[in-house]
């Protein structure tokens, strides 16, 4: 299989291969439909791409590679950059390289890509849009707030900040019924989107986070993979004869570590279950506050990927079943069958 490193960029990408002969190939591919056409008729029916994940840049490519039966791979530049070791020098040409020796080292560690559909793409565009226009109103009201105690205000300016947040009320309330839209048309992202939202805590914004950057939990497929993702994991930290006990990453995707710790909140006043947990971890074992709310979303997680993979929704009545009694019966079952 010949491995082609690509160096994504939003006008161009660069291609690293090895020829027949063995030597080392670049060339410059323009990265519109009529150049990445070009560029994928002319390769080995054994290709494998691998690319830089450099978000909508390589969208189009990742398209095409599709529709055409190519296999692309998309790795975090995180990643290639601390697999390569101590390296020297940059540019598109040595990166491209990178890429290429990357994936011939850890053809393993690939995993092929393709396109998430349009209600994902959508959805996605719906989401950070509102985003975005959330963080200019809030921007503008904390800078409203913080002329309360002004003697003397301009009137002209107070009418147009008022203007201002209104407009955004009414198009972040329309992008939301948009987002409900998108997902009721969606049979797959509705059932799950129902299922996240009936655990305690989780709400509509945390559960269309999980779903867009999860691919509709096909791509982070379990909890452990989600909480290392979001940076609520623990790992150990100790060598030798020291030994500091277990933290969190601060590598993780700080938007879903914020949104989950925010549903732990949630979930401890929301649910008895949960408030009685942190109670017993805060104030009986004496776990920090904010431990116990990494202990909480781990719970939420794996209660989550648990109702996703039986489509059940969360049932606050639900009784666990003793393993013991569960054995015991499986046992029973056993014997009578023989």
């Amino acid at each position: 299989m010949q491995k082609y490193g690509i160096d994504l960029a939003k006008a161009k990408f660069d291609v690293s291969f090895l020829s027949e002969k063995g030597k080392e190939v670049s060339k410059v591919v323009s990265n519109d439909f009529s150049g990445i056409e070009k560029f994928l008729s002319g390769l080995p029916e054994d290709a494998l791409l691998c690319a830089e994940h450099t978000g909508v840049y390589g969208e189009l490519l990742v398209h095409l590679c599709h529709l055409s039966g190519v296999c692309i791979c998309l790795v975090p530049g995180y990643e290639i950059k601390h697999r390569m070791g101590l390296v020297r020098g940059k540019d598109d040409k040595i990166d491209a390289r990178r890429i290429r020796e990357y994936a011939e080292r850890f053809e393993d560690k690939l995993r092929p890509v393709s396109p998430k559909g349009e209600d994902m793409d959508a959805l996605h565009d719906l989401y950070t849009t509102r985003c975005m226009l959330v963080q200019q109103r809030k921007r503008l009201r904390t800078h409203v707030v913080s002329k309360d105690g002004k003697v003397f205000r301009a009137i002209a300016a107070a009418r147009a900040e008022n203007a201002v947040i209104e407009a955004l009320d009414e198009q972040i309330r329309s992008l939301e019924q948009e987002i409900m839209e998108v997902i009721r048309n969606s049979p797959e992202m509705k059932e799950n989107f129902l299922i996240a939202t009936s655990v305690p805590g989780i709400g509509t914004v945390t559960a269309c986070e999980l779903i867009i950057k999860t691919e509709n939990f096909k791509r982070i497929d379990s909890a452990k993979r989600i909480a290392a993702f979001a940076g609520i994991a623990p790992y150990p930290n100790s060598t030798g004869k020291s030994d500091r006990g277990t933290h969190v990453s601060k590598l993780g995707d700080k938007e879903i570590k914020s949104l989950l710790y925010m549903c732990a909140r949630n979930a401890k006043k929301s649910s008895k279950e949960f408030l009685l947990y942190y109670y017993k971890k805060h104030e009986i074992e004496k776990k920090n506050h904010f431990v116990v709310l990494n202990n909480i979303a781990n719970k939420q997680v794996k209660i989550l990927y648990a109702l996703i993979r039986k489509k059940q929704l969360f049932d606050k009545n639900y009784i666990h079943q003793d393993p013991r009694c569960r054995d015991g019966k499986e046992q029973i079952e056993k014997k009578q069958h023989l």
